[in-house]
């Protein structure tokens, strides 16, 4: 055991060095299961924690320094301490921690768990795996925690003084569990003193302990504190009343209160009208110098002081679950306002304000609680009250204490802790979704970071606790603790990164560089050398002096630094310009000045192309290498200046922003130089004092044509006598001669432009000396336009502005410059072209705008005259003309048409004329047309309310007009019109209706203003699609799990997206909308199918929301989570050995993802996962070598690594690379034990269970064991060697199955087996077969008759009617009624809820008959009626589905372990009874010899694989080809595979063959007898190989049978045996000779085999427990059909006096388990595709027999005559009972099902599987019973006026008219 231990310690230590990451990551610590509590030793720092079945010691790092087990153990909530065997109901159970108190002093640490009522115990606080203390034999007191998961449980040390002695309690606050101590607040004690001992409950104060009220508080405590001698417990609760609205108290009292008197509750309130108002996770801490500041400035908490104590707690809202809120309340304000209302109820009745301000809470005492008192200071006198004195007290609502929430945060605060950081407080807050915030509490409290850590989305524990340097935090969440620095100041490297953090721990240390907490910082106490993060301020250059200098010379710099860190005289300060380092002194008597050398010329960088200037950055830096702030510095360059405009050099120089001054004379600029003067020099500023030219005369040129251009000169005299050139870009390079007129006056000749890119450009003229190249400034600017651009006709270019000349040239049809066409203008432009109308069709009544497209239609728009439109005036829009090219106007309506008597066909249709000024007409080459457009149908013709349907609207000419004239409306609401041609498409609005669905409503559409055409009762809102569940209900961030959403409605949607919006995240600066969408895979009216769609980084998993969009209606999922990717670790083991398991370990598998849909890939095959668990994944790899998927790995043929490929949804990883083991690669050494360990295990398991199966047929058999002493001796070795038997033979039947599938059989093979396997036909009946014969003329009309026939059988009066004829007839029997049912259950599937409905009917009927019969209980008892199996076969129906998912696999298993039991031993191939059955009548009663053998099959043509299978020496030939076809084909149903009489055996135990067969000329003879072949006849041996081969015809067995007399010796009669011979006569003549003693001899010795039957059903009890648990356990689930019907029988029995609890017991029997469970449970080949053998039948008989009686009421008294069978399962039966009485029970506490319900689960079920079934053959069946009792049928419709009224008389004539050709009367 200790060995044991010792392994388990290193694995968990292995598993905590393998989490503990490397530097720079957390630490963490991982726990195999749900971690409740976590305590810390403050001394040590040791942590303590509390988990499901554990508890574990840890380090403060984190490391494992100890570990125990604390359960599972058994107990049951109902069982009493100590739980012995004698508590039937006792099970492991888990033990949840539930209390961890550390009790420093005396070394010891208080643990509470959930399993014994809640029993403590004592361990050692150095190494908690030493227990010092346990006992769970004192009864009731040391019941001190909580039995129930949700039970919350809190406590704190604390002490008594009894005696004058002082002895260390612990006061422990819980709820209510419904198996706990009734204990709200107790006191226990750590030693036994005198009658108390250990846990013992010493204070009894029956007010807040044993209460018959407290029950309907529901507290939840969520933290306990002790302060200034007070204990107090911080709990939300109700008010006891219906109300379930939870409010916050917080208790207090004196820690050694002999009677609780101090018990005083104050309501907390967070919010003023307390929304937020359950208390979540609450921390106790001083607030700091500025938190305490805020706190007293605001008023509401009175004054605080820094030291002072204040509560934080966080809350949740009933009002609004999706937000959570912290407040906060000085210790000192609750103890103040608790002082108030003691005092107040102590001395003035509890008055306050004149308001009644206190209570006694848990108290039903009506009677006045408080007392009025004259003295003062009672309060104060008994600080811890009395027994004279009230109590316990609670305020009343109106005086609870209120705080503001400090914080309000989406999504659940689950825990806090809070430290002061100088002076400052942080909050840290755990949350819901694995959270952790950080909350600087200044005024405005803010959240300023996340803690590091990775976020697994498991709730925060409430446990959230500081490391003793309080420089760490230990976050734990469900199962794992991390250890996170309180701050990441060291990950910023620069000013501005670390003050932008926010945090208060955080600060720049300017003179070491680095973001550091303060006291890190060397010199933080002097002045701006640490500058705090919040404050948002780094060392910043505010000013230089000289502001710039020239790049062409050097001085000293002056550099402004207002927040300069004070230097010592022994620090180096330097200046960095770019490359040039110097030295810099501090200003004398200033911080901020710093003086510095700026660098020479040479060194300064040169000036960028495009600037003119140079910026070089600046550092200040201390000590060489620290930079303590950084800016730049320009150097101006005034050479560069003229760069900017090279047009004007000398104003560009002039006016730059550096001071530069113009030499004209060489034509250069130049720094500020006062010592040079003359007239060539230009002064800083004086641009008018620059020689330039300007005022350019015309200013503007037409192209095309040379116009002289003059302009004025000015400050020209230094240019006396010298030649101007004037150019331009689009000159093309060509400078022209500039000519001086008088004065300052200029001129050149112009230039004729070509340029036609748009109608004006500017053109900017430059000029230059001729001599020396050099420009002069010149201003010169003029525009240049272009006539025909944008006037294609002459409208157009009369149009243009007078001053640009433009006219049109009718020579070239251009628009030109004046003097550029040769030829004179027209006075008039030409006739209007019309070149396109639009629409070109209009409705009858016109009123639509129509626009006529053309040219030369007017200059304005009053030149309009007149418009025409197919002979109708039209009306100029004069506020929409466009010059010359458009012109809109609206027409009227149609011409009336003329009287019919003119002899020509009038047209709608014609082109349009217009007439502009100057009598000018034009018209149109295109006709307008007026017609009629008719909407005809509108299409979907329904929709959501919501609106968002796309409707589409045919009909004739509906593009008639535009789709700006169309407007569609829906009973008067607007559709958004999309799409206009020959259908329209609109968008529906919202339905603002009262009724929905709305009436069916008129679409209608507009045309313009006159014309609406209507589509009547075309469209009908209906009911907005609803979403009822979705499953599953998270997603990885990789996306691509199938995510089914259920509900109703979805037929009518078009479009459904599911969408994932990224919440608005205080720490991301992006702010544009993003989101993530996926259409919907697949849609029917009730389900939609999505996959989720892939979230892309950076969003992370905590702040989205999943929205569903359906078409309008936006419904979001609320609890639709998305977990961080799945990580995965390397692969412990690379390779796959013959168990084909591969083991994949990592984190957070199961959050998103389950077995079912995970997909693993070794190379290029899948392979099958088998489990998957939050940190694991178990493969099964294919079992021969695959290929590998890449190609390169292909090519590479050495190498025989595989990839491993994990995929969930979208996501795939590439886990590792594996390979296949060589046979012979493992070694010895594994071998070895991997066969030992597991046989020692087996032998051990063995004779357990051996031996606890044997004392338990003892006690069975006690009463019959007298029979067998004489035959004690005679028998023993019998007995010995059915022992050795059952030790070598038990084995552990569940590895096969777990492995295989289970082969279900579908819908329509199920129904037909359980509704027409039990026919007299069997499965050659015509439903199985579906043959019927019809000639093929008459297919047409028999189909057709079928279905009127169906539609008959739909009407109620006619099928109640049909069924009662039939029942009425006496040749109708029972055989018949039930066939006739199960044809009407095929007919009717479509419709399940009217054949519900029937059967409803009819189960009324026959319960009224037996009722008034006086014989109840005799319902249902058989199916003798065709309703009675009509509900076995709906019952079959409706929990198909409960047995694939749930009872089919413990079936299934049943079977399979009784099939392997059976076959382990002998069976008799011809009498049918077996060594191992529980049938006694099926016993093999002699004692066969055997072994077993396994041969190597090899299947003929299927490769050279062969198959090891196990069998007997005695099985015939037959058994062994069962055996093996059984092996081979184990992974095909039975169905598939080959039969025993196909398939031959050869064996080849030399060169020649042998085939072998059950007989043949080498059988042995006994007598007349002849015994069947079995291997031993052959002498096959051990490990033989032997061939299985298919044959084509059974004549082939015989092949080697020559002579046709062998044949016919063979084909004797069947005087055959295999194990067993039967007695002869001969034989019997004898025995009838011999003594009675004999025969009792006999008779007593194969009693003794009955043994066998024990140990059979010992072996199979944990498989039949299984399948009785899974039908009729507390904890399965129950088909809505069972709660359904059973709620009807309830019902039922109350309609009826005469019906008791045993007649109900008994209708529910009847209609499930006798019904349907036991006929499955005979018959497993009705629900799996298997083979049930004679034997193994006989056995399932017995346990179907077993069920049947624990399904009954009645008692069985067993006696010696009782049959085996009956014995056998006795001890079991009561078990049984008691359950199926629980199962009774639950059914009826459940939720009811409704009929609306049932009825869509029954439309459901009708829809997936009605198409499946032989519904026409179903009918044609039907049919036979109507036509062969035709007449009567008729005469008893005849006689129904329910019938005449639907003539179903007339139907029924026609149909049989229709199939049978039979005269009727019509």
């Amino acid at each position: 055991m200790e060995r044991w231990w010792a392994w388990q310690f290193a694995l968990v230590t292995l598993a905590t060095t393998y989490l503990t990451p490397s530097q720079g990551k957390n630490v963490e610590f991982t726990s195999d299961t749900l971690i409740n509590n976590v305590v810390a030793n403050p001394r040590t720092g040791r942590l303590y924690v509390g988990a499901v079945n554990s508890l574990y010691q840890l380090n403060p790092d984190l490391g494992l320094e100890s570990r125990t087990d604390t359960g599972p153990k058994r107990d049951n909530r109902l069982c009493t301490p100590p739980v012995t065997d004698a508590c039937d109901e006792a099970v492991d159970t888990d033990n949840h921690n539930k209390l961890l108190l550390v009790h420093e002093a005396k070394d010891v640490l208080v643990v509470c768990g959930s399993i014994f009522r809640g029993i403590c115990s004592l361990r050692n606080l150095s190494s908690v795996e030493q227990l010092l203390y346990f006992s769970d034999t004192k009864g009731e007191k040391s019941y001190v925690a909580s039995t129930e998961e949700s039970v919350s449980v809190v406590g704190v040390i604390s002490y008594f003084i009894k005696d004058g002695d002082n002895f260390t309690v612990f006061l422990v606050g819980k709820g209510y569990g419904s198996h706990d101590s009734t204990k709200l607040i107790s006191t226990r004690i750590l030693q036994d003193y005198g009658d108390w001992v250990v846990f013992d409950s010493i204070i009894e104060a029956s007010a807040v302990q044993a209460n018959p009220f407290v029950l309907r508080y529901l507290h939840d405590f969520r933290f306990a504190f002790k302060d200034g001698g007070f204990v107090y417990f911080l709990f939300s609760r109700t008010l006891g009343i219906q109300d379930t609205k939870n409010f916050t108290f917080i208790s207090r009292m004196c820690e050694d209160d002999q009677g609780y008197y101090s018990y005083t509750e104050l309501q907390l309130n967070c919010s003023a009208a307390n929304k937020y108002n359950k208390a979540q996770a609450a921390y106790v801490a001083i607030p700091g110098d500025v938190l305490a500041q805020t706190m007293t400035k605001s008023g509401q908490y009175g004054q605080v002081s820094a030291s002072d104590k204040v509560l934080f707690v966080t809350f949740t809202s009933d009002e609004d679950p999706s937000t959570s809120a912290m407040c906060m309340y000085p210790v000192r304000s609750i103890n103040e306002r608790l002082v108030e209302i003691i005092e107040a109820c102590y001395t003035v009745n509890g008055v306050i304000n004149e308001k009644a301000a206190v209570y006694s809470p848990y108290s039903s005492k009506s009677e006045e609680l408080c007392v009025t008192n004259s003295q003062n200071n009672v309060a104060s006198k008994f600080k811890c009250g009395a027994e004279h004195l009230p109590s316990p007290l609670a305020s009343k609502a109106e005086f609870a204490l209120t705080a503001n929430s400090s914080l309000v945060r989406k999504g659940h605060m689950t825990a806090v802790a809070v430290a002061v950081e100088m002076g400052h407080a942080v909050a840290f807050l755990g949350t819901a979704t694995g959270e952790v915030l950080k909350v600087h509490l200044s005024a405005h409290p803010e959240v300023y970071g996340r803690a590091s850590g990775e976020v697994t989305g498991d709730k925060v524990n409430k446990n959230l606790l500081f490391d003793s340097s309080l420089r760490h935090l230990y976050i734990t969440t469900e199962k794992k603790i991390t250890k996170v620095p309180v701050q990441a100041c060291h990950l910023k490297t620069d000013c501005h990164s670390c003050v932008s953090m926010k945090d208060p721990y955080c600060g720049w240390c300017v003179l070491e560089g680095r973001c550091t907490r303060k006291q890190e910082c060397s010199r933080s106490t002097e002045q701006n050398t640490w500058l705090w993060s919040p404050d948002q301020q780094c060392v910043q250059i505010q000013s230089f002096n000289p502001p710039n200098l020239s790049c062409k010379k050097t001085q000293q710099v002056d550099i402004n630094i207002p927040t300069h860190p004070r230097l010592r005289p022994s620090d180096r300060l330097q200046c960095v310009f770019g490359s040039f380092i110097s030295d810099a002194v501090m200003a004398f008597g200033s911080q901020e000045l710093v003086t510095c050398s700026l660098p020479d010329p040479v060194e300064i960088p040169p000036t960028p192309d495009q600037q003119d200037y140079v910026s070089v950055p600046v550092k200040i830096l201390v000590n060489n290498k620290i930079e303590v702030t950084s800016g730049e510095y320009r150097f101006y360059n005034c050479a560069a200046t003229v760069r900017k405009n090279q047009n004007t050099p000398c104003i560009a120089c002039v006016t730059s922003e550096w001071g530069c001054q113009w030499n004209a004379r060489d034509h250069s600029c130049s720094d500020r130089d006062d010592g040079v003067s003359g007239d060539h020099i230009v002064k800083p500023q004086q641009r008018d004092s620059c020689p330039q030219f300007e005022s350019p005369e015309p200013l503007l040129i037409p192209v095309g044509f040379e116009i002289p251009i003059s302009f004025q000169g000015r400050n020209l005299d230094i240019y006396t006598g010298r030649r101007f050139a004037i150019g331009t870009e689009l000159m093309k390079h060509t400078d022209k001669e500039v000519t001086q007129e008088q004065g300052s006056k200029f001129k050149f000749t112009g230039y004729e432009f070509a340029y036609d890119k748009q109608q004006e450009v500017n053109v900017s003229f430059h000029i230059k000396d001729r001599d020396t190249e050099r420009k002069i400034d010149s201003t010169l600017t003029v525009v240049l336009y272009n006539c025909s651009v944008g006037r294609e006709d002459c409208s157009l270019c009369k149009h243009a502005d007078a001053t640009y000349q433009c006219v049109w040239c009718a020579a070239s049809r251009t628009c030109v410059y004046r003097d550029v066409c040769p030829s004179p203008q027209p006075a008039q432009c030409p006739d209007p072209e019309i070149t396109d109308i639009i629409p070109r069709f209009g409705p009858l009544n016109g009123r639509i705008s129509v626009t006529i497209r053309g040219s030369n239609m007017g200059i304005k728009k009053e030149d309009i005259k007149k418009i025409t439109v197919a002979g109708v005036d039209c009306v100029h829009q004069a506020d929409r003309y466009s010059v010359s090219t458009s012109v809109v106007c609206e027409i009227g309506p149609a011409k009336r048409v003329p009287p019919s008597d003119l002899p020509f066909e009038p047209t709608m249709s014609g082109p349009v004329h217009i007439e502009v000024e100057g009598g000018r007409k034009g018209t149109s080459l295109v006709n307008f047309t007026y017609r009629d457009p008719k909407p005809n149908t509108v299409e979907p013709a329904k929709g959501p309310a919501a609106g968002g349907t796309v409707i589409t609207i045919k009909g004739e000419d509906l593009d008639t007009a535009t789709k700006d004239d169309v407007t569609v409306t829906v009973g008067g609401f607007p559709c958004e019109v999309l799409s206009f041609g020959k259908q329209i498409t609109c968008t529906t609005g919202k339905y603002r209706g009262q009724k929905v669905p709305s009436e069916q409503l008129t679409v209608t559409v507009k045309y313009g203003i006159n014309t609406t055409k209507d589509v009547p009762a075309a469209y009908q809102y209906s009911d907005n699609p609803k979403i009822i569940d979705y499953n599953p209900k998270a997603s990885f961030l990789c996306g691509g799990r199938r995510i089914v959403v259920v509900g109703s409605g979805f037929d009518l949607i078009q479009r459904a997206t599911m969408k994932v919006l990224p919440f608005s995240d205080e720490f991301s600066q992006n702010t544009t909308p993003v989101e993530f969408v996926q259409e919907a895979l697949s849609k029917n009216d009730t389900f939609l199918q999505f996959e989720s769609p892939a979230v892309k980084p950076p969003y992370d998993s905590q702040s989205l929301r999943t929205v569903l969009y359906l078409d309008n209606v936006n419904e979001e999922l609320k609890g639709f989570d998305y977990h961080p990717d799945p990580t995965f670790n390397e692969l412990a083991k690379n390779v796959i050995t013959e168990t084909s398991i591969i083991i994949v370990t990592g984190r957070g598998f199961s959050k998103a993802m389950t077995a079912k849909e995970a997909q693993a890939f070794v190379g290029d095959a899948s392979c099958h996962v088998n489990i998957l668990q939050d940190d694991k994944l178990i493969l099964e790899a294919p079992s021969s070598q695959p290929k590998s998927r890449s190609k390169r790995q292909r090519r590479d043929t050495t190498n025989d690594l595989l990839e491993l490929v994990v995929k969930f949804g979208h996501g795939e990883w590439m886990v590792g690379s594996v390979y296949y083991a060589r046979k012979d690669d493992i070694p010895l050494a594994i071998i070895i034990p991997a066969v030992i360990i597991p046989m020692l295990l087996f032998i051990a398991v063995s004779v357990y269970c051996y031996r606890r199966k044997s004392q338990q047929a003892e006690r069975e058999y006690e009463k019959v064991k007298h029979q067998l002493e004489n035959l004690e001796e005679s028998v023993r070795d019998r007995c010995k060697k059915e022992f050795t038997d059952l030790m070598i033979e038990m084995e552990d039947h569940t590895s096969d199955l777990s492995e295989a599938r289970i082969p279900f059989l579908d819908y329509k093979t199920y129904t037909d087996r359980n509704f027409f396997l039990p026919s007299k036909d069997g499965a050659n009946d015509t439903m199985i077969t579906r043959e019927i014969q019809i000639p093929e003329a008459r297919k047409a009309i028999v189909a057709q008759a079928l279905n009127q026939f169906s539609n008959l059988l739909n009407s109620k009066p006619f099928l109640i009617n049909f069924i009662r004829t039939l029942e009425s007839r006496p040749d109708f029997n029972a055989r018949s009624r039930g066939y006739f049912a199960s044809l009407l259950t095929v007919a009717l599937h479509g419709k399940l809820e009217y054949y519900t409905d029937i059967m409803r009917t009819l189960l009324l009927e026959l319960m009224d008959e037996h009722v008034q019969n006086k014989n109840p209980k005799l319902m249902l008892r058989r199916s003798e009626t065709v309703v009675e199996r009509m509900l076995c076969n709906w019952m079959s129906i409706c929990l198909y589905q409960f047995l694939r998912d749930t009872a089919g696999e413990p079936l299934y298993k049943l079977y399979k372990a009784l099939k392997h039991q059976v076959e382990k031993g002998p069976v008799d191939a011809k009498m049918k009874k077996a060594k191992y059955t529980l049938n006694d009548t099926g016993l093999l009663g002699d004692d066969v010899e055997y072994s077993v053998l396994t041969l190597q099959v090899l299947v003929h043509g299927e490769g050279p694989d062969v198959t090891p299978v196990k069998v007997l020496n005695c099985d015939t030939i037959s058994q062994v080809k069962e055996k093996i076809i059984d092996q081979v084909y184990r992974n095909l149903p039975y169905s598939q595979r080959p039969k025993v009489e196909n398939v031959a055996l050869e064996w080849r135990p030399g060169s020649t063959g042998q085939i072998l067969s059950d007989l043949d000329l080498t059988s042995q003879k006994e007598g007349r007898w002849k015994r069947l072949n079995t291997l031993a006849h052959y002498n096959v041996r051990d490990n033989a190989t032997l061939v299985l081969s298919r044959v084509l015809h059974t004549q082939s067995f015989h092949q080697h049978q020559d002579s046709h007399e062998e044949k016919n010796s063979l084909l004797e009669d069947d005087n055959t045996f295999h194990l067993v011979r039967p007695a002869d006569e001969i034989d019997e003549v004898k025995s009838k000779r011999g003594s009675m003693k004999d025969k009792a001899m006999t008779k007593a010795i194969t009693e003794i085999y009955l043994t066998r039957l024990l140990s059979v059903k010992g072996t199979l009890q944990q498989f039949v427990d299984d399948f009785f648990r899974s039908v009729l356990g507390s904890s399965s689930v129950v088909p809505p059909a069972v709660k359904y019907f059973f709620d009807f029988l309830d019902e039922q029995a109350l309609r009826h006096d005469n019906v008791d609890e045993e007649t109900l017991h008994i209708w529910k029997t009847n209609s499930l388990p006798s019904r349907f469970w036991v006929n499955i449970l005979r018959n497993p080949h009705f629900m799996f595709d298997v083979h049930v053998t004679e034997v193994v039948d006989a056995s399932l008989h017995v346990i179907a027999q077993t069920f049947m009686d624990a399904c009954t009421k009645t008692e069985h008294k067993l006696s010696r005559e009782s049959p085996s069978n009956k014995l056998l399962y006795a001890k079991e039966i009561s078990t049984y009972k008691k359950m199926v009485d629980d199962y009774y029970k639950g059914i009826r506490q459940m939720v009811p099902v409704s009929d609306q319900d049932m009825n869509t689960h029954l439309a459901e079920v009708s829809r997936q599987h009605t198409d499946k079934l032989n519904t026409q053959v179903a009918l044609h069946q039907l049919y036979q019973y109507a036509s062969k009792y035709y007449d009567v049928i008729i005469q008893s419709l005849d006689e129904d006026p329910a019938a005449q009224n639907k003539q179903l008389t007339l139907r029924l004539q026609q149909i049989a008219a229709a199939l049978e050709n039979k005269v009727t009367d019509l």
